[in-house]
């Protein structure tokens, strides 16, 4: 079967930059909007998405329906998808790109194939299209090899063999080192912060590991409009070492630290509209006030007194 229109639910931040990049490749993009944000209409719409009343009409219409959303929404919309699929009568092939437990990607294929669809196990790993190198596809599963279609389309697809849950599984093991080790980052900055030590170990950094230093500066203050999609990374990230007898601790504290950012006034920006002038400084004093309960407003006065930047 060749792959000729593609379903994204939901053209978000990748979902959007995914399905731009495939239609200018000569893929005709679908998606349905019943149920989500004017940001996701609007991307979607910027991107040239066919928009779909309904899911049914979406499944009815699509060969690939593409799933990328936040990991904590899959399970409900991979629900929502084999009703559908019940009632369409449809056969669609579905790929679960989200960042979700090997675990959990294999119960959402049971979801999915008692209603009739075709299950693909996937995950991406990198930017939108567009921003540097194309993502990585990763994707497994009995249907696996109908994402190659899709390989060099502004994406790379690389299959990962039969088995459900090697693509999710390479995801989970490839995050839990980079958004991990972003959150013990902003875990131990914010400890200096509370100690009075931040320009002493500031300094420190600047000497010994500058290269270091220079990503957390570029990294750390884009981290907050995200932190909400990624509670949910590190929670799956922990499942999976769970269950193969790793300690889930490390990611169950990643976890809290992405709800710690959530919560400073920097998270109400989309990934859009991401402040380019904010500092690692800014954003640090801005986690250290929630858990001193100061506001924002009076960390950043005090900045300015200091001459931080």
């Amino acid at each position: 079967m060749t792959v000729k229109k593609i379903a994204i639910l939901s053209p978000g931040d990748m979902g959007h930059a995914v399905g731009q990049a495939l239609s200018e490749h000569g893929f005709e993009l679908l998606t349905c909007l019943a149920g989500r944000s004017d940001r996701t209409g609007a991307l979607a719409r910027d991107a040239g998405f066919r928009i779909s009343e309904t899911l049914n009409e979406l499944m009815v219409e699509a060969d690939l329906l593409l799933s990328i959303l936040v990991p904590a929404n899959a399970e409900t919309v991979a629900q929502e998808i084999a009703q559908s699929l019940r009632e369409t009568g449809e056969s669609t092939l579905i790929a679960d790109c989200n960042a979700i437990s090997p675990i959990r990607s294999e119960y959402i294929s049971h979801i999915i194939e008692s209603a009739g669809g075709r299950y693909i196990d996937a995950s991406i790993i990198g930017h939108p299209p567009g921003r540097g190198v194309p993502p990585r596809f990763y994707v497994s599963g009995q249907y696996a090899d109908a994402m190659l279609d899709l390989d060099g389309k502004g994406i790379a697809v690389k299959a990962l063999g039969g088995d459900i849950g090697r693509a999710s599984g390479i995801k989970m093991c490839y995050a839990a080192l980079t958004k991990g080790t972003s959150t013990l980052q902003v875990a131990l900055l914010t400890v200096a912060e509370s100690l009075g030590l931040s320009a002493e170990l500031r300094e420190e950094l600047a000497y010994s590991q500058k290269s270091v230093l220079e990503n957390m500066e570029s990294g750390i203050p884009r981290l907050p409009p995200n932190a909400h999609r990624w509670v949910g990374e590190m929670e799956e990230i922990a499942t999976t070492f769970a269950a193969e007898g790793v300690t889930p601790h490390f990611h169950l504290g990643a976890a809290s630290i992405y709800r710690l950012l959530e919560q400073t006034p920097y998270a109400a920006e989309s990934p859009e509209n991401i402040d380019p002038n904010r500092t690692l400084a800014q954003t640090i004093t801005a986690a250290a006030a929630q858990l001193s309960g100061e506001t924002v407003e009076d960390t950043d006065d005090e900045l300015e007194s200091n001459g931080a930047n």
